[in-house]
C-alpha cells in the first residue's frame, strides 16, 4: 500500500505564561494580534487563548495554568519565534516605548545580510524580529 504525503500547513505555537493579562497586553494590545478563541477548562484550571494576526490562521496560544505561582523554565529545545516587520529599527523603537525589553538590538545578521533584532515579550520568550528577505538571500 502506498501513502500519500499528507498536506501540512502550520497552525499555532503554544506557550504557557504567567500571567494571562499581563501576556494579552503584549501580544494583542502592544503587537496587534486578535483573540481568535479563548476558553477556559474549569476541571483542568487553565484557559487556552488562541490570537492571530488579522488576514493569518496561524496563531498563538497562550496557556494560562490558573493556580501556576513560579515562572515557567525556559527548556534547551526551545530557540525563539520569529516575526516578520517592514523596519527592525522603527519596531524596536516602537516596542521599546511600551515598555518590550531589547535583548539585541537591530543589526544585520551575522554572516548574512538581513536585518534582524530580539526582544523578550512580557515572560521572558524570546522573539525574533526580522525584514523580508532581499531577492539575492
Amino acid at each position: 500500500m502506498s501513502l500519500n504525503k499528507p498536506n501540512f500547513s502550520f497552525n499555532h505555537i503554544m506557550l504557557r505564561v504567567l500571567d494571562q493579562d499581563r501576556a494579552l497586553v503584549f501580544y494583542r494590545d502592544i503587537l496587534g494580534m486578535e483573540i481568535t478563541r479563548q476558553r477556559e477548562y474549569e476541571s483542568g484550571r487553565f484557559t487556552n487563548t488562541f490570537l492571530a494576526f488579522p488576514g493569518e490562521s496561524t496563531a498563538v496560544e497562550l496557556t494560562y495554568n490558573w493556580d501556576r505561582e513560579e515562572p515557567y523554565s525556559k527548556g534547551e529545545s526551545f530557540g525563539h519565534l520569529a516575526l516578520m516587520v517592514d523596519d527592525v529599527r522603527e519596531t524596536c523603537a516602537y516596542l521599546e516605548s511600551k515598555g518590550v525589553v531589547i535583548k539585541t538590538p537591530p543589526k544585520i545578521m551575522n554572516h548574512g545580510t538581513r536585518m534582524l533584532a530580539f526582544i523578550y515579550d512580557f515572560d521572558d520568550n524570546l522573539i525574533e524580529l526580522v525584514e523580508p528577505l532581499k531577492d539575492h538571500e
